[in-house]
């Protein structure tokens, strides 16, 4: 079935993007103690905001999006808590925000506050979440520019390997835990411990759930795909949809000679 080669293809793509190993470290920041609570067998961080940032993507969230945001969380986390560097590079609060809103773009209720009519929906969700922190964040200093920018790069750049691998580490490990829902464990997380996660956070329609988002994007703003990966959502599902004209093939192309 269609769908179910382009799902395929989709993997192929970003497993060509998905290293065995994570370039670390670049920047080395200093860790912060944070208190924790745990969630299918995982520490993770129970701060205020995280907390506030876990009810707001809830309520833009269907069931398959949300199981699918806390896995990436979940699975981001043990990356990081599996390597000594990283425990001490990685932003642990940021990373936490910035995995659990990663796919605000991807509200489909009318009228979403979180979704544009002319962004992609990685854009989105890096510009949401920005919202979110200025707005639920009594003390500035606690969110300076540079970490509010670390969790908009995460979910801007979180579909884009070969870019964010090569950004902090908050930004890399937020990318790995995402793409590591569709591709399994890797980056020392155990086959156990992934296991553990899915349990806890089924994957149930998850396939179907991708693809029909996907297609809903190229119908709804179509010009947001082109030139993406989406791209081939629209070009097999979406009546009268073409990115001629827009991808740097056509526009190089169409350069005079």
């Amino acid at each position: 079935m269609k769908s179910n080669f382009l799902f395929s293809l989709t993997l192929m793509g970003l497993q060509a993007s998905f290293s065995t190993q994570l370039r670390i470290p670049r920047a080395v920041s200093s860790a912060t103690t944070y208190p924790t609570r745990t969630i299918a067998n995982v520490s993770v961080v129970d701060t205020e905001i995280v907390r506030e940032a876990q009810a707001f993507a809830r309520n833009h969230s269907s069931d398959i999006v949300w199981n699918h945001v806390v896995r990436g969380w979940l699975y981001g986390t043990l990356i990081y808590q599996h390597n000594d560097t990283l425990r001490a590079t990685v932003d642990a609060e940021a990373h936490a925000v910035a995995a659990i809103l990663h796919d605000l773009g991807w509200d489909q209720s009318p009228n979403s506050p979180v979704v544009s009519s002319d962004r992609r929906f990685e854009v989105d969700g890096a510009i949401a979440a920005r919202e979110f922190i200025n707005s639920h964040t009594d003390d500035p200093s606690a969110w300076d520019t540079h970490r509010i920018q670390l969790v908009w790069d995460s979910i801007a750049l979180h579909t884009q390997r070969s870019i964010y691998e090569y950004k902090q580490d908050t930004v890399a490990v937020t990318g790995l835990g995402i793409i590591m829902d569709f591709q399994g464990p890797a980056e020392g997380v155990t086959q156990e411990e992934y296991d553990t996660v899915e349990a806890a956070f089924p994957k149930t329609q998850f396939k179907e759930g991708v693809n029909q988002t996907f297609v809903w994007l190229c119908e709804s703003k179509p010009v947001t795909t082109y030139d993406t990966f989406m791209e081939l959502w629209g070009d097999n599902y979406v009546a009268n949809y073409s990115a001629d004209g827009y991808r740097i093939f056509d526009i190089i192309s169409a350069l005079p000679n």
